[in-house]
């Protein structure tokens, strides 16, 4: 039982990597053609970066078929992608892209250095020269002058 919940937590903090990875290299690289609306402006909800839902989707689903099927770890590896998946949705679309009106002020010093390294990440209108391709771990540049002005994001 404590072995399987290390195993979700693992895989949780495992996938910041993971997006980091595909975020910065897969994203801002060779399928920049699909990320690029989300930099540049796009009308509407659905944007050609939606599909990169299905890069975690997919294996999450995997492991939670195989994982049941087999009854072993896999379905634990499932969990932690799926969580981390929630955590992404919340804090990307939710938190920092307002897609959902629902909580709009922050005056928490984690969540306003977050949005700022976010912004930060999307002053740059083309796929080279950026910075800040993690979600819930950014610099600590962007904490301390969050302390100081917690809602002007």
């Amino acid at each position: 039982m404590l072995f399987n919940i290390f195993i979700v937590i693992a895989t949780f903090l495992f996938m910041e990597f993971v997006a980091w990875f595909t975020h910065k290299y897969v994203m801002h690289g060779w399928l920049w053609y699909l990320h690029r609306d989300h930099h540049q402006g796009h009308e509407g909800s659905l944007k050609r970066t939606t599909p990169f839902f299905l890069i975690f989707a997919i294996p999450s689903a995997y492991c939670y078929m195989t994982g049941l099927m087999y009854q072993d770890f896999r379905l634990y590896i499932g969990i932690g992608i799926s969580l981390y998946g929630l955590a992404y949705f919340f804090i990307h679309d939710i938190i920092i892209h307002h897609r959902f009106r629902i909580l709009r002020y922050w005056s928490n010093k984690y969540i306003v250095g977050i949005r700022k390294a976010h912004k930060v990440h999307h002053n740059y209108f083309e796929k080279e020269d950026g910075e800040n391709f993690g979600m819930l771990i950014v610099p600590f540049k962007y904490f301390r002058p969050a302390a100081k002005k917690s809602n002007s994001i």
